[in-house]
């Protein structure tokens, strides 16, 4: 029992003087400067860049759809039956060649009926007038008048006949391909109906729309850079060649139109496509991070690394390209900007700059 009570207090003595120990080291440890009110205020760690200076383009991008070269219904100009369609659907097809033919036998027989109605008027009209080569007047004027008359409208009649017989027979305007034809052999088609639709792919056609401000730096002849959904990662490349007198009133835009050259037709009529216009480009731009960039209200920010310091300064911003943004006004190539960390400076704060991100 005595034994117990010796090594209880024992126990007690020896926590007593590690109490005692500590409360005396603590006292002896100084408080850090920055924790004590009025201290030095403690640098933050950012990173920075350096303005760089590289050759860049000036671009305008905007949305629109291929539309082709040339592209029409082909429509009958007479009404008749079908006889014959001369094309395979999906055909490449040149200028002038023959696509289909009408039922003609009624024409046919229309005009040779003008042409005998031809031959009839002429004839009189050479004897009428042949009674009058000695100078005397053995007809009337007025019936040789008549007869010059009818004669005039045989041939009209004549005309026209052989104008419509050449219709029946329904020939391509310009060289393409033929899409799917609406009508087969027999078919009654009259005068305007659909029968097949032809489209030129040689070359396609984009028109976009770009804002007003940038009618400036618009002009024919400028390239145009073309991607679409179709074809991930591939470009096309075309041309302006007109730009819209007129800018349109409800969306203060400007419409323009480039060609496209398409000898493979892999780009159909129809399709979308994002197009990035070259209006320029800049030998010596001042770029920056994009993430360095601040604004505020209708201005644009940077804080620069200076002296230890963080330093804000407005700048003025021109075009965007992968990551960086270029600086037309605020900035020299000599100058460091604040990439990350800057959202949490004030102006004069001490900084800590890193080459790397902040973990």
């Amino acid at each position: 029992m005595t034994l117990r009570r010796t090594t209880s207090f024992l126990f007690v003595i020896m926590t007593a003087i590690s109490v005692m120990y500590a409360i005396k080291w603590i006292g002896l440890t100084p408080v850090p400067a920055s924790e004590v009110a009025g201290g030095p205020q403690a640098a933050t760690a950012v990173v920075v860049a350096p303005v760089s200076i590289d050759r860049i383009r000036h671009t305008i991008r905007a949305v629109g759809t291929l539309r082709a070269n040339e592209s029409i219904m082909i429509r009958p100009e007479v009404a008749g039956r079908i006889r014959q369609i001369w094309f395979e659907e999906g055909q490449a097809v040149e200028k002038d060649q023959l696509l289909l033919e009408l039922d003609d036998s009624e024409l046919q027989a229309e005009l040779a009926q003008a042409a005998a109605q031809l031959k009839v008027s002429r004839l009189t009209y050479e004897r009428l007038k042949q009674l009058d080569l000695d100078g005397k007047r053995y007809v009337p004027k007025q019936q040789l008048d008549e007869v010059a008359g009818a004669l005039q409208v045989s041939h009209a009649n004549h005309s026209l006949s052989v104008t419509r017989l050449a219709r029946t027979k329904i020939r391509a305007p310009f060289s393409g391909i033929t899409g799917i034809r609406r009508v087969s052999p027999g078919d009654f088609v009259g005068a305007g109906l659909d029968l097949v639709n032809l489209e030129d792919l040689a070359q396609l056609k984009i028109d976009f729309k770009v804002p007003e401000t940038l009618l400036r730096h618009l002009a024919p002849g400028q390239p145009i850079e073309l991607t679409t959904d179709a074809y991930a990662g591939e470009s096309f490349h075309g041309t302006v060649y007109v730009i819209d007198p007129q800018v349109e009133l409800t969306t203060r835009s400007v419409q323009l139109r480039a060609r496209i050259p398409n000898p493979q037709q892999r780009l159909r009529p129809g399709m979308f496509a994002q197009v990035l216009l070259t209006y320029g480009q800049e030998e010596r731009a001042l770029l920056i991070p994009e993430e360095a960039v601040m604004p505020k209200q209708d201005k644009v920010y940077v804080y620069l690394a200076k002296n230890g310091a963080a330093q804000q300064r407005e700048i003025r911003l021109g075009t965007r390209i992968k990551g960086f943004v270029q600086v037309l006004d605020g900035l020299t190539e000599q100058d460091t900007v604040i990439r990350v960390g800057h959202h949490k400076l004030q102006e004069g704060d001490p900084i800590v700059a890193l080459t790397e991100p902040i973990p």
